[in-house]
């Protein structure tokens, strides 16, 4: 009998969770094709190392951009094959849970159910990311009080106050972390004039990059390819000017936040004083991120203790407890 799984399809990255085994795969949302034949090279971990390096006929890409499928053929093709690494075959079709932002349209949401159908699960079901993250971070959404999470991911940030098992109030935008590194390549392109690729951008935010001032700040050392000369050249960026150039992106992801407190009833928001607000995602690793939603808010902020697993887990918990939550998810679903 086959197992069921839940599939947190993000835009940065693609975990499956395993009935009964745990996370069995985690590995970044991209596919390599090969245009000529559209024969797939590779995905995940190997395709990511290709992004930038390969010749013409060959793509590495993204098939979902804001959390959302912009190449139905390629997405359809990569869970066909996540489906068959989870050991999923004609013989032993299973159900799947995936994992969607609520910022994505109705026909957005078909489109990744009738993927997930084609690449051979027997039934596939819809969950949003801010429930399976509330669920993922151990909250008690099924209780009378007010759950604030943020989930900052690849393409979306999404805000949600949850109680009694529903989203009482919503603010999603279709903003992440990869906009954060857009925002990089512009800024050494405009000011250093220097052409970087989407992994040096990810390398700078990571080593260099930050939403506040904070302790320890340093410089970093960066190679591109010189946009007068074509020649390779090195420059020095201090962590001062990555934080003004990514700062109008960060801002709005804050101020998805403040909108959604903003609407969140009274009752409820007495919680998020006593209790927090909780931060899921990839996005959230960002350094200060938590500090300067907490100083923006003037409301604690905690980290998960498993950010980029949280979501999938908390899929995973409703796999694990089908029966005692399958009207959660059922109703969290907007169809």
């Amino acid at each position: 009998m086959a197992r069921d799984l839940a599939i947190d399809l993000g835009t940065a990255n693609t975990l499956v969770y395993m009935q009964g085994r745990g996370i069995v795969i985690n590995e970044p949302s991209v596919i390599a094709v090969n245009r000529r034949s559209g024969e797939v090279l590779a995905t995940g971990e190997e395709a990511w190392q290709m992004i930038g390096r390969t010749p013409g006929y060959i793509v590495a890409v993204r098939p979902l951009r804001g959390g959302a499928i912009t190449d139905f053929e390629v997405t359809e093709k990569m869970i066909r094959l996540l489906l068959q690494r989870a050991g999923v075959s004609r013989f032993s079709r299973p159900k799947v849970l995936i994992c969607v932002p609520s910022a994505i349209t109705e026909v957005e949401r078909r489109a990744v159910t009738d993927a997930t159908r084609r690449a051979g699960a027997a039934d596939a079901q819809l969950l949003e990311q801010p429930v399976a993250a509330a669920i993922g971070a151990n909250l008690p959404i099924d209780e009378p009080v007010g759950n604030m999470v943020i989930d900052i991911g690849g393409g979306t940030t999404e805000t949600a106050v949850i109680s009694l098992g529903g989203i009482v109030a919503l603010e999603a935008v279709r903003i992440g972390s990869f906009d954060i590194d857009s925002e990089i390549q512009s800024h050494v392109r405009r000011t250093h004039g220097i052409a970087i690729g989407e992994r040096t951008a990810e390398e700078i935010k990571k080593s260099i990059g930050s939403a506040m001032p904070m302790p320890g700040d340093n410089e970093a050392e960066v190679r591109g390819r010189d946009l007068v000369s074509g020649l390779p050249k090195t420059v020095i960026l201090t962590a001062a000017e990555i934080r003004d150039a990514i700062n109008p992106v960060v801002s709005q992801m804050v101020d998805s936040v403040v909108r959604c407190l903003g609407v969140a009833p009274p009752e409820l928001s007495q919680d998020f004083l006593k209790r927090g607000i909780y931060l899921v995602g990839g996005g959230s690793l960002l350094r200060g991120m938590a500090e300067r939603i907490a100083t923006e808010t003037r409301v604690p902020v905690n980290m998960s203790n498993e950010p980029l697993e949280a979501v999938v887990l908390g899929a995973g918990h409703c796999i694990e407890n089908y029966a005692a939550l399958r009207g959660l998810f059922m109703d969290s679903r907007r169809n």
